[in-house]
């Protein structure tokens, strides 16, 4: 099934902040991460920010972290780190942030980078998964990669007149049940 766009459908622009992680890149000679801002800026999408971050779980976390607690990050998307060498942390760093883990979209992505690296997208452990309300992708650190995630998976789920559906239209509920409970705790309190 392709995807669908509803052209009588408002187009919703949303923030994402892009995290390169990389021991040997910087803003300079990193590749993969203005390839995305590249990308995000031609969907029409706004980079809310932009970082270079060493193979260091807590100096990810962290900065992942900072971007969930800003309300002018809607998104975040990982570059890097999702191997199996001793400096890939990535997911390692990030999973613990999830609320909820989005596996849909590790799969989704080995199966169109299949497509392009064969067997070897084995080697990657491309993760996605919601913290508060912040969506956050993580995929390996190679432009195709990015390219195949963007293009295959998170422009068409970034955009609100994709159809089925898409996270966009999801976003302002993504809160709904803990706003439901405080409202519950609140009452049990009287």
């Amino acid at each position: 099934m392709s995807a669908r766009i509803d052209y009588d459908r408002a187009f919703v622009p949303l923030r994402l902040a892009v995290l390169t992680v990389s021991d040997t890149r910087t803003a300079k000679t990193d590749k993969s991460g203005p390839l995305l801002v590249q990308m995000i800026e031609e969907a029409g999408h706004v980079v809310a920010d932009r970082m270079v971050s060493p193979d260091n779980a807590k100096s990810i976390r962290n900065t992942v972290k900072a971007w969930v607690k800003d309300d002018g990050v809607d998104v975040v998307i990982t570059t890097g780190g999702t191997g199996f060498t001793g400096r890939d942390v990535t997911p390692e760093a990030l999973r613990p942030l999830f609320d909820k883990e989005i596996d849909g979209f590790a799969t989704l992505f080995h199966m169109l980078s299949y497509q392009t690296v064969g067997t070897s997208t084995v080697q990657s452990r491309a993760c996605g998964g919601l913290a508060k309300t912040t969506l956050i992708f993580s995929v390996p650190g190679s432009p195709g990669a990015c390219k195949d995630a963007w293009n295959g998976i998170l422009k068409f789920q970034l955009d609100a007149r994709h159809r089925p559906c898409s996270f966009v239209e999801l976003l302002p509920r993504f809160a709904e049940e803990k706003k439901s409970k405080k409202k519950k705790k609140k009452k049990k309190k009287r």
